[in-house]
């Protein structure tokens, strides 16, 4: 499977694993030097679990209503996903509680400084042993003082001003509800989950036995869609196939459905080899 630029955490301990190694060309694994906590992450608040976090949240002024559990939850943690709406907007949080017995603050600083990374590039909310990545980074000052957490912006990296091809003005989306629709009617668009008001990700290829990722967005302007498709063609080793037309994106993770989204839909290809 293909990895997108939007990626959502699969449980507390393999997120820690896979900060604190590197597979070798041979499927062995590699030290990479630790990654200390940063220095403006307080020690406390400390929280039990995900669930005295989705509770603290609450008690902030920030209802979240929790979307999914990890199945790797146990001894060393427990994570999981909560969708909070803050003047009208609906957006994920990725919650991830370590267990300080377990794992010590480097531990967490390394899975922190993981997420941070391009091109995953993440905005998290830490403190103590728990970090929660925010989906809508605008709110995260707000998560932050709900939880007694510090912001961390993701790392930046500069994206090289890469030609385009001619993108049709149209046609355009009120709602990323109504291009998923569309492209239900292409490829499928199963399995829905609304990361935002303007992000959402599916299933493509259900019906033909060939099951695969796709996130979906709207843009708020030209330059803002054409920045989403620099960095998602911006990186060696990371393939990319992307569907495009006014104020919208498809990335999709079957890249042989490029062309036939791009016909259904009326857009064109955006793709990088990852050579």
């Amino acid at each position: 499977m293909k990895r997108v630029i939007s990626v959502f955490a699969a449980g507390v301990a393999m997120a820690v694993l896979a900060a604190c190694g590197n597979t070798t060309q041979g499927g062995g694994s590699s030290p990479s030097p630790s990654a200390t906590m940063p220095g403006s992450v307080p020690t406390k608040p400390e929280y039990a679990d995900a669930d005295a976090v989705v509770e603290a949240l609450d008690a902030g002024g920030i209802p979240c209503e929790v979307t999914r559990r990890s199945q790797g939850s146990g001894r060393g943690g427990s994570s999981l996903g909560c969708a909070s709406v803050i003047d009208g907007t609906k957006f994920e949080n990725d919650i991830h509680v370590l267990n300080p017995e377990v794992f010590d603050r480097d531990d967490v600083g390394d899975s922190i400084a993981s997420r941070r990374q391009p091109p995953s590039g993440q905005t998290l909310v830490a403190a103590g042993h728990w970090f929660v990545r925010v989906t809508e980074p605008r709110f995260a000052n707000r998560v932050a003082a709900a939880l007694g957490g510090v912001v961390l912006p993701p790392k930046k990296t500069k994206i090289p001003d890469y030609p385009l091809p001619d993108i049709p003005r149209t046609p355009r989306y009120r709602t990323v509800g109504a291009l998923a629709d569309d492209l239900a009617a292409a490829v499928g668009c199963d399995d829905r989950k609304q990361r935002s008001n303007t992000v959402l990700t599916c299933t493509t290829g259900k019906d033909t036995g060939s099951p695969n990722c796709a996130t979906l967005a709207l843009h708020a302007s030209d330059a803002d869609r054409d920045a989403v498709l620099r960095e998602a063609i911006a990186y060696k080793g990371v393939p990319a196939t992307l569907v495009t037309a006014g104020n919208w994106t498809v990335n999709l993770c079957d890249y042989g459905l490029g062309s036939r989204v791009a016909d259904a839909l009326h857009g064109t290809v955006v793709s990088y080899d990852g050579g």
